[in-house]
């Protein structure tokens, strides 16, 4: 499966990148799975079963992952992918989004325990690096559900928040949502994905490709999975009876600086604060818990009354064996933990 948006930077000795996994999320409609068709070129839903009113009003939040094998340049690129069907579609989407976070989570939480385990070479990375966040293009900016997740999520996930079907604006309307978007998004105090600035180093045509990479965000995307014909050429597009929208064309929508920046130009700087900041801190937080406990631990008696001049039976020994033995596997791990962010700080 090969792309079409140019060369990659070189790669040296590395023919596998794993770029982990890549979450999408909005309510049904708004065009997620083609997007994502059209960025990676598969089709993830084929066979996919379109559910009726009554289906969809019961249907509860679900998490489908997807697993997809692209090659550009010689280059391999493996990304698991994860949708969300059924977010945001109920008449109450109270924390609708915590199916999300505790996946989120429980990705750390693996990653935590064989980065403690003993064959930490091999370590397998399932965690979010990025989440593409889609925002209907026929509302006034954000919703509170759309806040409410941004928010929640912020603090666990690089977040890259999308127009979607940028198709149904004008390019006018399109600008006033982008600008819209920035100052609420400022305005609620919402952390998204910061674009790393330029090497002084760099020439001045990178440095002007990444000036209108930062200048585009929010991304207004458009995405198809058919192929039409626009001046005797066959592109992917979309065919309306005044003309024919082009995914890849740069004048209709930002999709390609999107696979750009995705793909090419910002995929190692998502899965290195992915690493460095969100799991960090998902880090910290258990190693924290883990020494209170230990430290509660510690500080309690016994739970087993023991009688003055009785003698424990079996079983009580047992128990007080296992206690003792569980605190000491605790204290292993947690000298071995603090030993490693000593070395990291070094």
């Amino acid at each position: 499966m090969r792309l079409s948006s140019g060369p990659l930077p070189p790669q040296t000795g590395r023919r596998l990148l794993e770029l982990g996994l890549r979450r999408w999320r909005g309510e049904s409609g708004l065009g997620k799975s083609t997007l994502v068709n059209s960025l990676f070129l598969t089709d993830l839903h084929k066979d996919r079963k379109l559910l009726s009113a009554e289906e969809r009003i019961s249907q509860t939040v679900e998490l489908k992952k997807h697993t997809v094998d692209i090659e550009e340049k010689g280059v391999k690129l493996k990304l698991t992918i994860v949708d969300t069907p059924g977010f945001g579609d109920a008449v109450n989407n109270t924390e609708c989004w915590r199916p999300v976070t505790d996946y989120i989570d429980q990705q750390f939480e693996q990653y935590f325990r064989d980065e403690s385990g003993l064959n930490r070479k091999n370590i397998q990375d399932n965690r979010v690096h990025c989440c593409l966040y889609f925002i209907p293009p026929f509302g006034h900016g954000l919703r509170p559900v759309d806040v409410q997740f941004m928010k929640a999520l912020q603090d666990k996930v690089n977040v890259v928040p999308l127009i979607a079907k940028a198709d149904c604006l004008t390019p006018t309307e399109i600008k006033r949502l982008k600008e819209q978007l920035r100052e609420e998004i400022d305005k609620y105090g919402i952390k998204i994905y910061q674009f790393p600035d330029c090497d002084s180093d760099e020439d001045e045509e990178f440095k002007q490709k990444d000036k209108e990479l930062k200048e585009s965000s929010p991304f207004a995307v458009i995405g198809s999975n058919a192929v039409v014909e626009a001046r005797g050429q066959r592109v992917r597009g979309r065919l309306y009876p005044w003309g024919i929208v082009e995914v890849e064309n740069p004048s209709h929508c930002d999709f390609v600086k999107l696979r750009t920046m995705l793909i090419r130009t910002h995929m190692h700087d998502l899965k290195d604060i992915t690493s460095d900041c969100h799991y960090e801190s998902y880090r910290a937080q258990c190693i924290q818990t883990m020494t209170s406990k230990m430290n509660a631990d510690k500080r309690v008696e016994s739970p087993i009354p023991i009688l003055p001049l009785a003698t424990p039976n079996a079983e009580t020994e047992k128990i007080i064996k296992m206690k003792d033995d569980e605190l000491k596997r605790m204290q292993q791990m947690l000298q071995k933990m603090q030993q490693q962010m000593h070395e990291q700080d070094l």
